[in-house]
């Protein structure tokens, strides 16, 4: 008789578990709060335009590079189109301008064009990216079921990648761009991808080597589509989902996990039960906080958490097609977001993707960092939340008109999510979309998929991969399966459809 698991979330941790364990004999069902596959990885259409809130580059994009195998396996790719970037960012400071082209030689000329006193410091960055890109990194085993002379290979063959790991691991992005010496690249560097000062600078040198050899590319149709092209692989397998069916509460027995509370009273059983949930949702409140020690409770009260962002998405009846892909561009008067003074816009332009638009007109969004607790508040007052959230609207549009002569008159819709958004439709503690931040400090823990005096447990996501990301997140739902694959004495295997 086969056994059962029940997986809590269909984000893109939750779908890929179900996956792999449909492929490895397990009979599986997926409970979702929402209406629509990918939690996080979402996006949502409005007249006529599709928002897109999630992806921004897809690592593993490319046939046979890295996490490219895991995207195959999951029907996430097959016959879409993904479209690479000539020009991936761009910071503009007045008369000052910094492209991140995606081939890394074009990129270093124009670095030492801007600065050719930092000559050496770019030639290091670039032959770090290739580096890394050049590594053949063998991520198909979970750590978790190797022996230990497979973890002794592991780390042989990882020697290359974690030198240069080890090196960017310990330093955040304004601190690598502090060593140029020319001002204007210390300045806009570490802004290059939108990246937080408090992430480590691993980050921007991994994304210049995928960049390079084509494999970050964005899938045509956007995030929705993409977790939608897991679903079906899902589905085909034999899988089951219920939507709109919101998890309350994890059934234990005698310490063990059998099955989940919905929110309609209804309770389900099975062998096995994942969370690729929220963490905190999922540890002290479906769980009640039971089975917690001091390592667990202190991720929760002392790690940094990713920024929660305010995004204003917007439709506009114009073709940007030939501005850049992704600008961050300095104001020349600060303007007020949240209470909040900043100097410059960062704008998200999808002119690269006819399918999230209307021919001829462009859907855009920009982000800004912002304070849960302050949305939180605001929402106690819905007319006082719904006015910042206009304020904020007609903020920005009125800050493009200056950039994009004729912008204001030509919006069509505006639509703006708040780290509150974030809580509503996927449960993400105080709105940390990416769950733990990507920092020096983080990234240094792992953490396990089990829980302390809890069996037949095992949570997946980026709540035990700090960082975040849509790689770590399949490669964690893929590896949960491993661990009960070894559990149960069975061979894991995978297949492509």
């Amino acid at each position: 008789m086969e056994k059962s698991i029940i997986i809590i979330g269909a984000g893109i941790s939750g779908l890929p578990a179900g996956c792999y364990g449909q492929m490895n004999g397990y009979d599986t069902r997926i409970f979702e709060q929402h209406t629509l596959p990918g939690g996080v990885c979402t996006s949502w259409k409005r007249k006529g335009y599709v928002f897109e809130n999630c992806i921004h580059w897809l690592i593993g994009s490319a046939p046979g590079k890295l996490f490219n195998s895991f995207w195959e396996e999951l029907g996430a790719l097959q016959e879409k189109e993904i479209i690479n970037h000539e020009e991936m960012f761009r910071v503009e400071d007045g008369n000052k301008t910094l492209i991140l082209y995606s081939d890394l030689d074009k990129f270093k000329a124009h670095l030492k064009e801007i600065s050719p006193e930092d000559s050496q410091f770019i030639e290091e960055i670039v032959s770090d990216a290739r580096k890394w890109a050049a590594a053949d990194l063998p991520i198909d085993k979970a750590t978790e079921v190797m022996t230990p002379l497979e973890l002794i290979k592991l780390g042989w063959s990882m020697r290359s990648a974690m030198k240069i790991m080890k090196k960017y691991n310990s330093i955040t992005c304004p601190e690598l761009a502090n060593r140029f010496k020319n001002p204007f690249l210390k300045k806009a560097f570490p802004l290059l991808l939108g990246t937080p000062p408090i992430y480590y600078s691993t980050a921007i040198i991994t994304t210049l080597g995928c960049l390079d050899i084509g494999n970050a590319g964005f899938p045509k149709g956007g995030s929705l589509e993409f977790a939608q092209g897991i679903e079906k692989r899902y589905l085909d397998l034999g899988g089951k989902i219920d939507y709109r069916s919101r998890v309350e509460k994890i059934i234990v027995k005698d310490d063990k996990a059998v099955g989940v509370k919905l929110g309609d009273g209804s309770e389900h059983y099975a062998d096995y039960v994942i969370s690729a949930a929220d963490g905190y949702s999922t540890i002290f409140d479906m769980l009640d906080g039971k089975y917690v020690d001091e390592k667990i409770r202190g991720y929760y009260e002392n790690l940094t958490l990713t920024p929660p962002i305010v995004t204003v998405s917007i439709g506009v009846d114009l073709d940007l097609s030939n501005e850049p892909h992704w600008l961050l561009y300095y104001l020349d008067e600060q303007i007020s977001i949240t209470g909040e003074k900043r100097d410059w816009i960062m704008v998200h332009n999808y002119a690269l993707d006819p399918t999230l638009a209307p021919a001829g007109k462009t859907m855009l969004n920009c982000a800004f960092e912002t304070s849960f607790d302050y949305w939180n508040d605001l929402l106690k007052d819905k007319k006082e939340y719904k006015a910042e959230k206009e304020k904020i609207a007609n903020t920005v549009i009125s800050e493009l008109d200056k950039r994009f002569p004729g912008f204001k008159s030509k919006v069509e819709i505006t639509d703006v999510a708040t780290p509150t958004t974030w809580v509503r439709y996927t449960r993400n503690w105080k709105g940390a979309y990416q769950g733990w931040a990507f920092t020096p400090k983080n990234a240094a823990i792992r953490m396990k998929k089990t829980l302390p005096g809890l069996a037949n447990f095992y949570m997946a996501g980026q709540w035990v991969e700090p960082g975040g990301g849509l790689p770590p997140a399949v490669m964690s739902g893929r590896n949960v399966t491993q661990i009960i694959c070894k559990q149960d004495k069975k061979k894991f295997v995978t297949s492509t459809p």
